[in-house]
């Protein structure tokens, strides 16, 4: 099979396509032949060894893909030969094939093709347990998402539009603004073109009640501010590659709430409400995965520079069906 071999830590070109022999089946697990994956930051990261953890190469990157079950073996529970389904994980999803444990997988809905079923399992999941249980976002409520025209943010729009809040979006660039008003962003900020602090203050006179942050950096304190008695913080990433440093005095005088997401301290019910709720909003089509670029594996190298550049809009997907 083919696949997309990190074979040492550096930049995403250090990526190259190799053959590797195809992995045995154990008990339990499922081989999924690919149609298509989707990136994320942290592949790039991985990658370059600047994530929070590290995988020793060779590996194979990439954390979220759909295809088709193409050999089981033992007790695989509902899934069947022929079966389509969608994956995610630390690593693996640049190859023709990927073998996996049955339980980790999820059937892809009709009517949703491989790249949609891929690009949906990391962002839009990360964006809607941080909005649904985290920020516990309420109809009507001010939303502000910084890094609005990436994976994680552009979901984020989306699905606190669909949860009934007002949306301002913030990002680099003009196009992915556009973007972000087409899935019903109410307020747009370019935070390249000036001061961010005094456009949110004039957007949301009275403060948001919350803010998603995936970027961090230089962002976080100017939409920290932002934030109306109250409101509440939640870090999702640093994909600007620097860690804030949070002036706590405002904490304390506004009575803030700073928040981290993590799936794992997610409480069990609500998961499981969530993930019902997802499936239901992207077969409504009301949560839709923007697909802003694709490349075949053999350019495998090039989406994950893209993604690492910042001129992701939406997601980027690796097609691997040739």
């Amino acid at each position: 099979m083919r696949a997309a071999v990190c074979a040492e830590y550096g930049p995403p070109e250090i990526v190259e396509i190799r053959d590797l022999p195809s992995q045995p089946l154990a008990p339990g697990q499922v081989r999924v032949r690919v149609g298509a994956a989707a990136v994320n930051f942290p592949d790039v990261l991985l990658v370059a060894n600047k994530y929070q953890i590290s995988v020793p190469p060779p590996f194979v990157p990439g954390s979220e893909y759909a295809g088709v079950v193409t050999e089981i073996a033992g007790d695989t529970g509902e899934f069947i030969v022929g079966d389509r389904v969608t994956g995610t994980s630390l690593v693996g999803a640049f190859t023709e094939e990927v073998v996996a444990p049955a339980a980790s997988l999820k059937a892809i809905p009709d009517g949703i093709d491989d790249r949609t079923a891929a690009s949906f399992g990391v962002a839009h999941r990360t964006a809607y347990h941080t909005l649904r249980s985290v920020a516990r976002l309420q109809p009507g409520e001010r939303l502000v998402v910084l890094g609005a025209g990436g994976g994680v943010g552009l979901a984020a729009v989306q699905l606190g539009v669909a949860l009934g809040a007002s949306v301002t979006a913030v990002a680099s660039s003009q196009d992915k603004l556009a973007v972000a008003e087409k899935y019903g962003a109410e307020h747009l900020i370019d935070h390249r073109a000036g001061d961010l602090r005094g456009a949110l203050k004039q957007m949301l006179p009275e403060g948001a009640d919350v803010v998603v942050d995936p970027v961090g950096g230089d962002l976080s304190v100017p939409a920290l501010r932002s934030l109306g008695r109250g409101g509440r913080f939640v870090t999702v990433g640093y994909a600007s590659g620097t860690i804030p440093e949070v002036p706590l005095n405002l904490v304390l005088v506004k009575g803030l709430h700073i928040m981290g997401f993590q799936f794992q301290d997610l409480d069990p019910d609500e998961y499981r409400r969530n993930e019902a709720e997802l499936v239901d909003l992207l077969i409504s089509g009301r949560a839709v995965p923007h697909i802003g670029a694709h490349y075949p594996l053999d350019e495998a190298s090039r989406a994950l520079r893209h993604v690492a550049d910042g001129l992701a809009i939406g997601k980027v997907v690796v097609d691997i069906a040739r």
